[in-house]
């Protein structure tokens, strides 16, 4: 048993499994780039979110998908600015926002947000300051070359290199004045690893679970699910998704990404009665 901890807010962990939704305000991501890009529509989507009864929303304003081309900070600032400020004032549930950029991390928590999603891979003193200052949560990713690098060789193997990232970040975030409590780790299923790495994570995230911090894992509509199943379409790819959550839940992940929240609840409560 542990606990993840966010400015006023805190998860129990091991006794159910968590649902963040993902709410893109993008034009470019793989699943529904361009759907809540309008500040409007964005808001009713994540207010439909904690309605569907998520614990979390995920807010990303950079696409991470393959192909995709960075944001500087100042465009990433100007798609976040126009959205943020009114979901926070609305919704109750916690925000994350998927971001790297220090300086959009100030902003996101200086506006209402919880957690930082942060997807480098780099414990960095800046980000940790931050992180520190607030209070908050900060979710860190495994990440070696982003979506589009498939062809990295982890000597040791892909399980033994992932907990060993853990590990180091861990200690790293420790040193710079956080706690465990403060810290999530996602193992980065799609980012620069083949499918066969991809799919042993999902069967041995208790090999890589660290006992003092939270799990997320984000399998939501990913090329490994199409890969498998042969579905190009990643919208058609939920089914999928349900069944590799459940595998990950099984071995003791905390929180699920998803961009069906309905459904991503339903299969995680019955695999909460089935494994917990």
């Amino acid at each position: 048993m542990g606990i993840f901890k966010f400015r006023k807010h805190s998860l129990d962990l091991g006794l159910r499994t968590y649902v963040m939704g993902i709410l893109n305000i993008t034009p470019d991501s793989f699943s529904d780039g361009g759907r809540y890009f309008d500040a409007d529509r964005a808001l009713e989507r994540a207010l439909e979110i904690e309605a569907l009864g998520a614990d979390l929303i995920d807010i990303g304003a950079q696409s991470t998908a393959p192909s995709s081309s960075p944001l500087d900070t100042g465009e990433e600032l100007a798609r976040l600015s126009t959205s943020l400020k009114a979901i926070s004032k609305q919704l109750k549930i916690p925000i994350s926002v998927d971001t790297y950029h220090p300086q959009v991390a100030r902003f996101a928590l200086e506006n209402g947000a919880h957690i930082i999603n942060d997807i480098s891979a780099s414990v960095s003193p800046e980000m940790a300051e931050i992180v520190a200052h607030y209070g908050a949560g900060w979710v860190i990713m495994h990440n070696r070359g982003g979506a589009d690098a498939i062809g990295n060789v982890y000597e040791g193997g892909v399980i033994n290199h992932v907990r060993s990232f853990f590990e180091e970040s861990m200690q790293k975030a420790l040193a710079y004045g956080l706690s465990p409590e403060q810290l999530c780790f996602d193992p980065g299923i799609g980012f620069g690893k083949s499918m066969a790495d991809n799919l042993s994570l999902i069967k041995h995230m208790a090999d890589i679970k660290l006992p003092t911090c939270a799990l997320l894992t984000g399998l939501s509509r990913k090329r490994v699910l199409g890969s498998v199943t042969g579905e190009s379409v990643p919208k058609k790819r939920d089914a999928a998704g349900l069944a590799a959550h459940t595998v990950a839940i099984a071995q003791g992940t905390d929180i699920i990404r998803a961009h069906n929240v309905a459904d991503a609840i339903q299969g995680a409560r019955m695999a909460d009665a089935l494994c917990r």
